[in-house]
């Protein structure tokens, strides 16, 4: 109880006023405690209030104006007879210390290191403030007859330039003293222009409504409604027009795709695969084959192509016609039916499968098949250019 601080009323036997002075002199204590264990070297631990807002040079956050710290403060100076005293605190963010010092000179503190300080400061003069008179200046004032007469001179002249705008401000000023009035016409005036911004939403939530749209509208403008009113937003053709197209652009392409073409004879090699000019001259070729060989079969003096009963068709020769002209015979037939399979494969190989055409060069297999075949003489003409010649069975002699 008695090794505290002396606060209290016990005084011990052996106290002695004139050799302890006081209970911490007894106890050989400082009233400050942990505070003052630094004494020795002229530093004294208080309690420091930031003076203004500052950034930390350590974590760059910012301390507000009123922070407290436990700082070192200890004397470096004097301003005339006014001492300097300097703080010595840590930043609670970071391990980075902030010293800082009295300016008795400008009633400030200075910021020694570890921090910067936030500019808040302006210029009276700047912002049309009254100065304050300084020491100097309110010295000659009291002494000086003649100053104070000049002074007092152009005081009078700073007070005839601000009366109009000070005139001004009071009649402002006593229009809007009562607070009742005020604070109606505020209140008016917030239920009209609420009534306007309620509408206004409704009108933006049918729009976004309508549009399925989930953002913020903008106010109109004659700008934007004029800009409204020139675009279209109609389809440039009609849907005739575009059926119309359309068929124009599948009867100008060509007939035959790109694999056709390029299996197509030499002499519509040279044009384009695919394009308008070969698909002109692939056609014109087919077409002047097709009329050569039809015109050499009708030439004939006797039918070439006869059908069995229940059996596949069979070409004939008449008795008078030699081997070379048979196989002539045979080969232009063999060039008429491959352009016809080049132009429609499809067609070709229905026709291979339902007929087809051997050539036999022997006279008894002649006689034999002519008389089957004299009832369908005309059908074998008329189908002539549908048939596919096909050689794969047949095993006679040449």
């Amino acid at each position: 109880m008695g090794e505290r601080k002396g606060t209290n009323k016990y005084y011990p036997p052996d106290f002695d006023p004139a050799k302890h002075g006081s209970l911490n002199g007894y106890h050989k204590t400082h009233a400050l405690r942990e505070r003052a264990r630094k004494l020795s070297q002229g530093i004294l631990i208080i309690r420091f209030e930031m003076p203004y807002n500052i950034w930390c040079d350590g974590c760059k956050n910012h301390i507000g104006m009123g922070v407290r710290y436990n700082a070192e403060k200890k004397k470096v100076g004097n301003y005339y007879t006014t001492p300097i005293y300097r703080f010595r605190m840590k930043c609670h963010l970071c391990i980075n210390y902030i010293e800082m010092q009295t300016d008795p000179a400008t009633c400030d503190y200075l910021i020694v290191c570890g921090a910067n300080r936030k500019e808040e400061r302006w210029d009276m003069a700047d912002n049309e403030q009254i100065l304050t008179t300084e020491r100097a200046e309110k010295e000659k004032l009291e002494t000086d007859a003649m100053f104070k007469l000049d002074h007092s001179g152009k005081d009078k002249e700073k007070l005839k330039k601000a009366l109009p705008s000070l005139s001004e401000i009071q009649d402002q000023q006593s229009c809007k003293k009562d607070d009742f009035l005020l604070n109606s016409s505020l209140r008016r005036r917030f239920r009209t222009e609420k009534k306007v911004l309620a509408d206004q939403e409704d009108k933006d939530n049918a729009v976004r409504m309508r549009t399925n749209l989930s953002i913020p509208l903008l106010p109109e403008k004659e700008e934007d409604k004029k800009l409204a009113a020139l675009l279209s937003y109609q389809a440039p053709d009609s849907y005739e027009d575009r059926k119309h197209i359309k068929r124009k652009q599948i009867s100008s392409r060509s007939w035959f795709s790109s694999s056709s073409s390029s299996s197509s004879s030499s002499s519509s090699s040279s044009a384009t695969p695919g394009g308008a000019s070969g698909s002109l001259l692939l056609k014109l070729s087919l077409q002047g084959k097709e009329a050569a060989v039809a015109k050499a079969l009708a030439s004939s003096p006797s039918p070439l192509v006869c059908r069995r009963p229940g059996g596949p068709a069979v070409r004939t020769q008449p008795r008078g016609e030699d081997h070379s002209s048979a196989a002539a015979s045979s080969a232009a037939a063999s060039s008429a039916a491959a352009s016809s399979a080049a132009a429609s494969s499809a067609a070709a190989s229905s026709a291979a499968a339902s007929s087809t055409i051997c050539v036999k060069p022997t006279e008894g297999a002649n006689e034999g098949l002519a008389k089957d075949c004299g009832t369908e003489r005309g059908e074998g003409l008329a189908a002539l250019s549908s048939l596919v010649a096909d050689y794969s069975d047949s095993d006679s002699d040449p």
